[in-house]
């Protein structure tokens, strides 16, 4: 068996029926402070590129896939494809490594996970129509009221 990773790659791992990947942790620290500085440079390119109706959710605690959860607009499917472009750029120049992307086909909804922010970057329709902030702000329930 070969083993093979690098911080923030893919770690691959070859066995006898063939290749099985992972996702090894940007931050293996996964520290609040590394959190807050990346949610920092993702709002910041987020502006730069006029992203409209920004919404940052707080999933630490309440989900694996990460600390926050940052949600957007924008105009048409042009602007969704370019506020992409422009944050992944910036992650990369800010040190944060490549992030995972699905959607970049379409242009209505853009998903970049950076392992500690998920950023969905949506035209308003769509975003109006899955109402991603909407399931993330329901109410947390007591336990004490399940039983």
């Amino acid at each position: 068996m070969f083993c093979h990773s690098e911080k923030g790659k893919a770690l691959t791992t070859v066995h006898a029926k063939g290749k099985t990947h992972a996702v090894v942790p940007k931050s293996p620290e996964r520290s609040a402070d590394a959190a807050a500085r990346a949610l920092q440079a993702v709002l910041t390119s987020l502006e730069d590129s006029k992203a409209e109706d920004i919404a940052t959710i707080d999933i630490a605690g309440k989900s694996a896939l990460g600390d926050y959860m940052v949600v957007v607009s924008g105009r048409s499917s042009r602007h969704v494809l370019a506020i992409s472009d422009h944050l992944l750029t910036d992650l990369k120049d800010e040190g944060f490594g490549t992030a995972r992307v699905e959607g970049q086909d379409g242009g209505d909804w853009i998903l970049i996970d950076t392992g500690d922010i998920i950023v969905h970057v949506f035209r308003p329709e769509i975003r109006e129509f899955y109402n991603i902030e909407k399931m993330w702000a329901a109410p947390e329930i007591d336990e004490e009221t399940l039983h």
